[in-house]
């Protein structure tokens, strides 16, 4: 039981537009995710709390390139290029 966060930490997430959620268990490049997902990008997403703000937590998200990779223990979403 002790080991069940480590393998959870040890994936990529990838956070859909229907809300549904994908994960991997290697390192994957953002272009084979994009070529199986056309019209969208891949962003990083970055959450951290605000300095004195209670509970407040600020999320903010990072455009990637086709050629970086997506490493494991992060969450990523599919962003659709209508949007950009």
């Amino acid at each position: 039981m002790g080991n069940c966060q480590a393998a959870e930490a040890a994936t990529t997430v990838i956070q859909q537009p229907d809300g549904k959620s994908v994960r991997f268990y290697c390192t994957v490049n953002a272009s084979e995710v994009i070529k199986s997902h056309p019209g969208h990008h891949v962003a990083l997403l970055l959450s951290s709390a605000v300095p004195h703000g209670g509970s407040l937590r600020v999320t903010r998200i990072k455009l990637l390139r086709p050629s970086d990779n997506l490493l494991l223990g992060h969450v990523y979403r599919l962003i659709s290029s209508e949007g950009i």
